[in-house]
């Protein structure tokens, strides 16, 4: 595996503003936002994009999206509404490769978004 700059977050060999931790999710503010609320929701466990997915890892990605609905409670973001993205390969717009969920709210979001 490549260097991985959400691995070095998730060990804490990079510092990020984390604001959800438990044994499997870590979630951060985007360094780069595109929204009053951006978050990265990313697991713990190395997984490239979702296309490396397998079945063991069905539970993971819906306990992201459990975290993701807790995490637009706490950023008051939960009523007006909120967006959850997954960029999967370059043409997508992943850049980092190690599966991470986008939380973006705050504005209205447009559609199409890209």
């Amino acid at each position: 595996m490549e260097k991985c700059i959400f691995c070095d977050i998730v060990n804490k060999r990079i510092s990020a503003t984390i604001i959800y931790e438990d044994n499997r999710i870590v979630a951060f503010r985007d360094i780069n936002p595109q929204a009053p609320v951006h978050l990265l929701i990313v697991p713990k466990k190395h997984i490239a994009t979702i296309m490396d997915l397998t079945t063991e890892d069905k539970d993971l990605i819906g306990e992201i999206h459990l975290v993701a609905k807790k995490l637009a409670s706490q950023e008051s973001i939960a009523q007006c509404g909120f967006r959850i993205v997954e960029n999967c390969n370059a043409d997508a717009g992943q850049a980092v490769f190690h599966i991470h969920f986008h939380l973006l709210g705050g504005r209205k979001l447009l559609w199409p978004p890209g």
